[in-house]
Parts: C-alpha cells; structure tokens; sequence
C-alpha cells in the first residue's frame, strides 16, 4: 500500500465493495475521512490509543462540520431539482467537487498530525472500531473497509 494517506485511500476506494461501504457509513453519520485515516494507520501498523484517536477526531471535527458537512447537504438538497435544470446541475458538480477537495485537505491535515507515529509490528487493529463507535448496522461495511485494508 502506498505510504501517503491520499494516495492509499485513492487506491482502497477503488477496491471492491469499498465505495459502497463508506457511503453506508457515511450515511449512518460516520465521518469517512477519519475511517480512511484509520484504515491507513491500522495498515502502517501504527498502535491505536484513545489520546491519538481523540486527537484525531478533535482535528476532523471542526472541519466536517464547518466545511464539508454545509457542502454535502447542499449538494444533496439540489440533486432532484438538478435532474430537470441542467444549470443548476453544472453548479451541483462545481459543489461536489469542492466537497470533494474540502475532504482532501481534511485528509491532509489527519495525515500531517500522524505521519510521525511510529509503526509496530502486529499493532494497529484497533483504529476502525474506535474511529467509528460501531453500531450493529455499521459492522459489515466496517468488515468490508478492514478487509480491503488488509488484502494483498
């Protein structure tokens, strides 16, 4: 797996059944940048604990819901009005693609804050669960992410 966090998460998106889980976690709430940083430092062997976890989302928090979040929920509040206008469609496309970049700086950042942690062996599987506070509907597409994770 690549070493850098968006090309790693360039490259575990397009696995099978990955998009599809994220987006279904995604829409349970959960912040999927944070899941693909979690993804990555469980892949780099980087040991979890709850003070770099809370850190973590400390950081992504703010950006979320400030940044990304406002995008998203314009974005999907045009979608059917965008189907029979073809101007606001393009401007629809312009919103995804700043959600879009909104979610690669946040992934910038979580990387900037964790590229130093030193990796061990056999640690780091912990990094999803407690990214994500799993709920019972969250854990076959949490499966599928961790499984994407690890294959090769």
């Amino acid at each position: 797996m690549p070493l850098d966090l968006r090309a790693f998460a360039l490259q575990l998106y397009r696995r099978p059944g990955v998009e599809s889980a994220c987006l279904r976690l995604q829409a349970q709430g959960a912040d999927v940048c944070l899941l693909l940083c979690g993804a990555w430092l469980e892949a780099r062997g980087i040991s979890y604990t709850s003070g770099r976890c809370a850190a973590l989302r400390q950081l992504a928090q703010p950006w979320q819901a400030a940044v990304v979040a406002p995008l998203r929920r314009l974005r999907q509040d045009w979608q059917p009005a965008s189907r029979d206008d073809t101007a606001l469609n393009v401007l629809r496309e312009r919103l995804k693609a700043l959600e879009l970049d909104a979610e690669w700086e946040l992934l910038r950042r979580l990387e900037a804050a964790c590229r130093d942690w030193p990796a061990e062996p056999g640690a780091g599987d912990a990094w999803l669960e407690g990214l994500l506070e799993a709920t019972a509907d969250s854990c076959d597409a949490l499966e599928t992410l961790r499984a994407a994770t690890h294959a090769d």
